[in-house]
């Protein structure tokens, strides 16, 4: 998914003429766009930089400093901040000759990527034959693309549902219509909720039929259960979405048909999401069912 945003924001600004040959693309991220962008910069001849909250898991810094990224982790402060690391990302930009601030949260060319790619291929592959979409949201992008797809191919009748984790607003936002935005707790998740509509998901956002609130709990249960009975090695942000999708099939009842994202793998987080010690700091042991801790190998 990401990978798609970030060739999008990458050709905006080239089409744009904010970079040249040999220049610098920098960004705001929690990892996974920056890992995208990492690619996109190493194939096209791009200097990047990373700034990133220094919450997020050891593995995706390390990944992105592989693949040439200078990279800057910094404490996680409110989007309202100027230390956020979104505007530490734009101020060093600003420093530099020929450089760009690609600012995926904001720029409608992540929302363009997944109008004309992902909602298209989610179409195809379901010969239309969909009745439901759900994912969550960080930039929105995603979201907000693949809705508006969908509901111009299918004349309206597809549904889409945002996906949310503890302490983003977007669930009280929507389910609310607009007029709260209650922000409570914080989840296991990384690089998504929100605690602000982007200008990615604000164009769209009246066109999203409800929202549903997916706690911890459910996520690392379904990591686990993924693991198990599918063979599939998820992050928590995908699980949260296989846990939304559920839980709207549920909601529509027998034949329908819903789709869902699996944005993300578990080889970036396996030293958190399969460590005991780490599910007991998060109070989170007791989510796993007795017949799946044989997966719990980590201490």
């Amino acid at each position: 998914m990401k990978d798609r945003a970030a060739l999008y924001v990458v050709k905006d600004a080239e089409e744009r003429g904010l970079i040249k040959p040999g220049g610098t693309v920098v960004e705001g991220t929690a990892g996974n766009t920056g890992i995208g962008l990492a690619h996109v910069c190493r194939s096209k001849g791009y200097q990047l930089v990373i700034y990133m909250p220094n919450t997020q898991s050891q593995a995706k810094v390390d990944l992105l400093r592989l693949l040439g990224a200078e990279v800057y982790p910094v404490p996680p402060v409110a989007f309202e901040n100027p230390e956020n690391y979104n505007w530490q990302a734009k101020r060093h930009a600003e420093r530099l000759e020929n450089a760009v601030w690609t600012n995926q949260f904001d720029n409608i060319a992540n929302r363009r990527a997944h109008v004309e790619t992902t909602g298209p291929e989610i179409w195809y592959q379901t010969n239309g034959k969909l009745d439901a979409f759900t994912c969550a949201t960080g930039t929105g992008g995603t979201l907000a693309g693949v809705t508006r797809y969908l509901k111009d191919a299918s004349g309206g009748k597809v549904k889409s549902f945002l996906a949310d984790p503890p302490g983003s607003v977007l669930h009280s936002y929507i389910t609310s219509g607009g007029k709260l935005k209650e922000r409570t707790g914080s989840s296991i998740t990384e690089g998504i909720g929100q605690g602000r509509v982007t200008d990615n998901l604000k164009p769209e956002i009246d066109l999203v039929d409800g929202a549903l609130h997916i706690s911890d709990e459910k996520s690392i249960e379904m990591v686990y259960r993924c693991l198990d009975e599918e063979g599939l090695y998820l992050g928590a942000s995908s699980c949260l979405n296989v846990v939304a999708a559920k839980e709207v099939a549920e909601k529509l009842g027998p034949g329908h048909t819903v789709v869902t994202v699996l944005c993300d793998g578990a080889y970036r987080y396996a030293d958190r999401l399969f460590s005991r010690k780490w599910l007991m700091d998060k109070n989170l042991l007791r989510a796993i069912p007795p017949h799946l801790e044989r997966y719990i190998v980590l201490p």
